[in-house]
C-alpha cells in the first residue's frame, strides 16, 4: 500500500512540530470535518507554491475554510499578501479562528498589524470580539498597543458593561507592557470585584520612572 505523503507546512515535516506547526496542527484538525476531508483540503495543506495559496486568497467562491488555510500559511511565511484575510479572521465571531489568524499576524510580521488590531480592539460596535486583538496587541508590543488597551479598558469599566473578559485581558496586557502611563487606570480598577487582582497584579509589573 503507497504511503501518502506527509503535510507540511513550508517544507518542515508535522512529525518534527516547533511551535508554529503545534498551531498548524490544531489548524488542520479543526477544518478537517469543515473540509470534508476533501481533495482540495489535502492540497492546500500539502502544495508548497504560494502563489496557489495567493490565488485562493482572491478566487471568488473559495470556503471559509480555504481562505483561512491559505492566510495563515502565507502569513506563516511572512508573505505579507496574507494581512487583509487574516485581520478579517482575527474578528471572526470564531475565536479558534481569532487564535489562528493572531499566531499568524505575528509571524507575518506587517507594520500595519498593530494599528489593525487597535482599531479591532477599540471599536465600540465589535467588543464582543476584541478578545484577540487586545490579546494580539500585548503580543505585538507596539506603539500603539498601550493606548488602544487603556482606551478598550477605561469604557468598559462602566457598571453593569458584560465584556468583562475582554476588560481582564486589557488589565493583563496592560502588566505585561509595564508602561507607567497604565497606574492611574489600574489603580482605579483595584476595587473591581471581577478585576480588581488582576489589576493589583498589573501594578506591581509596572515601571517606574527613574528619578
Amino acid at each position: 500500500m503507497p504511503h501518502s505523503p506527509r503535510l507540511s507546512i513550508r517544507r518542515v515535516p508535522v512529525d518534527t512540530l516547533t511551535v508554529m506547526d503545534e498551531e498548524f496542527r490544531s489548524l488542520t484538525d479543526r477544518l478537517a470535518d469543515e473540509a470534508g476531508e476533501s481533495a482540495a483540503y489535502r492540497r492546500l495543506l500539502a502544495t508548497d507554491d504560494d502563489e496557489e495559496l495567493a490565488r485562493v486568497l482572491v478566487e471568488r467562491e473559495r470556503p471559509l475554510w480555504a481562505r483561512e488555510i491559505a492566510a495563515f500559511r502565507l502569513g506563516c511565511a511572512g508573505d505579507r499578501r496574507a494581512f487583509e484575510a487574516l485581520v478579517l479572521l482575527l474578528n471572526h465571531r470564531d475565536p479558534e479562528r481569532c487564535v489562528c489568524a493572531a499566531h499568524a499576524l505575528v509571524r507575518l510580521g506587517d507594520p500595519r498589524t498593530p494599528r489593525a488590531a487597535a482599531a479591532l480592539a477599540t471599536n465600540t460596535l465589535r467588543t464582543a470580539y476584541a478578545l484577540h486583538p487586545v490579546r494580539l496587541l500585548t503580543a505585538l508590543r507596539a506603539p500603539e498597543s498601550v493606548p488602544a488597551l487603556m482606551s478598550t479598558l477605561e469604557r468598559l469599566l462602566v457598571p453593569g458593561d458584560p465584556h468583562w473578559r475582554v476588560a481582564l485581558a486589557c488589565v493583563e496586557g496592560l502588566g505585561q507592557l509595564g508602561d507607567e502611563r497604565a497606574r492611574p487606570l489600574l489603580e482605579a480598577v483595584v476595587p473591581h470585584p471581577r478585576l480588581g487582582a488582576a489589576a493589583r497584579d498589573a501594578l506591581s509589573r509596572l515601571r517606574r520612572p527613574e528619578a
